[in-house]
């Protein structure tokens, strides 16, 4: 049996340190194999995930000695945090490990969706030469709405107005003297937010008052041409009623990194289908070469401490 378990990808030269003190158990394949990975946590004191390890009481009941989770990433509703607690299980997320790459994701989605030049490839191949059909946009002037304000929100803002982007968020938990404010227009109302957006980027979490915070009828009060970015949760977006607005002209475009069940099935694509303005992307807005060397660094030496801490309180 190993202390600690890996479940989900990582840089695994991050784990040396780990490894230099305990047994680790690096199979990312476990990740799709619950029977074995219950299996393996019999002596684990520290288990690593991503985002689809389910982290709940059956997970906890198999991992008597654990002690830790740390996770690759910053979301945590795939963790029983009260469960957790209540065993004396530590959860540390990697917080802006990845916030550089998710916030260049958001940026770079606001360019393809607005200029829409560059999903053009497949017409050129057939010998078409669509110049009049592809009169994009400019983002220069345009309005971005910001829903959430925290780290990677205010990093895209940032990018936003160095472009000439106006910016806007709706943060209620934000309180109205943060000095964030200074860079971005404080909207009180969502309502308000979306009324004048040309394009909505989400920077919430997925609880019970966010999901499906966009669903037909805030999708409707979006200005007709608007664009939807989704790198936070799935759910929080309705994607049916999304793909329908879509499908009517109501809205431009949209691209989503996140859905309500992922993997994404072949059925639950299907509501995609035919629409080239949809850019969908398998929860990789946060992974790239660099982010996930930092966040596989930040969370081992997360884990690494917190077992430290707990053998130097034993030996006290």
């Amino acid at each position: 049996m190993s202390d600690v378990v890996v479940s989900e990808f990582m840089n695994e030269a991050a784990l040396v340190p780990l490894a230099e003190k305990y047994d680790v158990l690096f199979d990312p394949s476990l990740v799709d194999d619950r029977p074995r990975l219950l299996g393996s946590l019999g002596d684990a004191v520290g288990l690593i995930v991503r985002n689809r390890t389910q982290v709940d009481d059956e997970l906890l009941a198999a991992a008597p000695r654990l002690q830790v989770v740390g996770r690759l990433g910053v979301g945590l509703d795939n963790i029983d945090l009260a469960a957790c607690e209540q065993r004396g299980v530590a959860v540390h997320p990697a917080t802006g490990a990845n916030a550089q790459a998710v916030a260049e994701y958001v940026v770079a989605a606001i360019f393809l969706l607005f200029r829409g030049a560059f999903l053009s490839s497949a017409r050129l191949i057939d010998g078409e030469w669509p110049r009049g059909d592809l009169q994009g946009r400019e983002i220069a002037g345009k309005r971005l709405g910001l829903i959430g304000y925290g780290t990677i929100a205010r990093m895209v803002s940032a990018r936003a107005w160095d472009l000439g982007m106006q910016v806007a968020a709706y943060d209620p938990y934000l309180p109205a003297d943060d000095p964030a404010w200074e860079t971005a227009d404080r909207v009180t109302e969502l309502d308000d937010l979306l009324a004048e957006a040309d394009a909505v980027s989400l920077h919430v979490p997925l609880t019970d008052d966010t999901r499906h915070l966009l669903d037909v009828a805030a999708l409707m009060m979006l200005p007709k041409g608007a664009i939807v970015i989704n790198t936070a949760r799935g759910g929080i977006v309705d994607d049916v009623a999304l793909a329908a607005a879509v499908r009517s002209g109501h809205l431009a475009g949209a691209a989503l990194d996140v859905f309500e069940n992922e993997p994404l099935s072949t059925e639950d694509g299907q509501i995609f289908a035919g629409l080239d303005n949809v850019v969908l992307t398998p929860h990789i807005a946060g992974l790239t070469k660099e982010s996930n060397a930092r966040v596989s660094d930040m969370t081992v030496q997360n884990v690494l401490q917190t077992l430290n801490d707990q053998q130097a309180q034993k030996t006290e």
